[in-house]
């Protein structure tokens, strides 16, 4: 124990007087005004393509937990996918690995399904004369699990970057694209629907602009463009469900307008802050209470900003050739809150199947209904999760490993030995 009695006060009083100097009683007004007066639509400073913009009615929405909880889904089976990774790890030899492996879960439960996986091992090393990376994907456990080693495009930085998107994306992508024909009725995809980390490597510095261009990262947007086409295709709806949306492109716009106009700064440090305070419901004198007897949700908006500009008409979606009208594929989303928790999340769906009124509505239905029951993402995605999930034990495992066959050890530094035993 590091901290006395006496500086947990002192640190106490130190916030007291941080909130004393700031005061967050308006900000629900301006999360109003923002709602009410910019949103429909919200453009770039001097004009231009809105950025965000309602698909349908604007409107913030109420569902009642128990009710919804209770209500029939509209799809009779729901598909989750998710991909996890050991984490990238640099060893002493100079190779940068990492490995990601995916799953497709069902809901109901289809064991057959669940024991397939695709695991793709990404490794970055200087050595330009390696040709471990022949594309193929080879099978094991009796046809159940796919396999590939990829050769990562050679950086001066951000290695372990590059190999942790190039294995997630890939893993994410194949597995979804090989079992696609197994989903009926809805699949539903652990996080985005496209891979944001690839496609955010466009408005990085020169290097990661210059490897967006390369060969293997545009393969796997392809892959995700496939995807799109193949679900329209059979007309079966595509969504993710993002559990920790990071995006900031709409406050970022919110703050250019407000300083324009001499308003002064927004509250919000990301989109998910401003939407918290937007959802939320409190009672009693001072509004201390937070009211939690029902989910709070926005309509579905159209969304051209950040990374999301990649996907839409106005993107080039890394110059793939997209066999559907350009709009089909922009990201359209709502947001949706659970105050049991006090977590905010995003669906998103490509505009393809949200243009369809009772198929945007159906979407929201069964994701809020699912959460409702769960207290935490559907339940196909929660199963998904589990299945791709690589616990800590595993991955140390795996790293001990990993280090026997390469004869080399993993680079360490003083907080690998400070933490070990937290890891354990």
């Amino acid at each position: 124990m590091t901290l006395d009695p006496v500086h947990v006060d002192d640190i106490a009083s130190m916030a007291s007087s941080i909130a004393d100097s700031v005061d967050d009683t308006d900000y629900e007004d301006i999360a109003r005004t923002v709602w009410e007066s910019w949103l429909d639509p919200l453009s770039p400073p001097g004009g231009g393509r809105p950025i965000i913009e309602p698909l349908g009615e604007q409107r913030l929405n109420a569902a009642d937990v128990d009710d919804i909880a209770l209500t029939d889904t509209p799809f009779p089976t729901v598909h989750g996918l998710d991909s996890g990774t050991i984490n990238p790890t640099t060893f002493k030899n100079g190779l940068v690995l990492d490995v990601a492996h995916a799953a497709m879960a069902a809901e109901p439960s289809d064991l057959d399904l669940h024991r397939a996986r695709s695991i793709v091992m990404t490794a970055h090393t200087r050595d330009s004369f390696s040709v471990f990376d022949t594309g193929e994907w080879l099978k094991s456990d009796q046809g159940y699990v796919r396999k590939r080693i990829l050769r990562a495009p050679r950086v001066n930085r951000y290695a372990e970057g590059v190999v942790h998107a190039l294995s997630l994306y890939l893993a994410e992508s194949e597995h979804a694209l090989y079992h696609a024909d197994r989903v009926s009725d809805l699949l539903i995809l652990d996080g985005p629907v496209y891979p944001k980390e690839l496609l955010n490597w466009r408005d990085r510095d020169a290097e990661l602009k210059d490897l967006a261009r390369e060969a293997k990262p545009k393969a796997i947007v392809e892959n995700y463009v496939r995807l799109v086409e193949r679900f329209v295709e059979r007309d079966v709806p595509l969504a993710g469900f993002v559990k920790n949306p990071g995006a900031k492109h709409i406050v970022r716009t919110l703050q250019q307008h407000f300083r324009e106009d001499g308003s002064g700064d927004i509250p919000w440090v990301d989109d998910a802050s401003f939407f918290v305070n937007l959802l939320e419901r409190r009672d009693g004198p001072e509004r201390e209470d937070r009211r939690t007897e029902a989910l709070t949700f926005t309509n579905w908006f159209v969304s051209r900003g950040g990374s999301d500009r990649q996907m839409s008409a106005d993107g080039d979606a890394f110059g793939i050739d997209r066999s559907l009208d350009p709009e089909s594929y922009t990201v359209t989303f709502f947001v949706l809150y659970d105050p049991r928790t006090d977590v905010c999340y995003r669906v998103e769906a490509p505009y393809a199947f949200t243009k369809d009124p009772e198929t945007r509505e159906n979407l929201m239905h069964h994701v809020v209904r699912d959460v409702a029951a769960t207290r935490g993402p559907p339940l196909a995605v929660e199963k998904a999760d589990e299945l791709a999930r690589v616990s800590v034990g595993e991955k140390a495992a795996l790293r001990r490993k990993l280090s026997d066959r390469l004869s080399s050890d993993p680079m360490k530094s003083y907080d690998n030995v400070r933490w070990a035993d937290a890891d354990e």
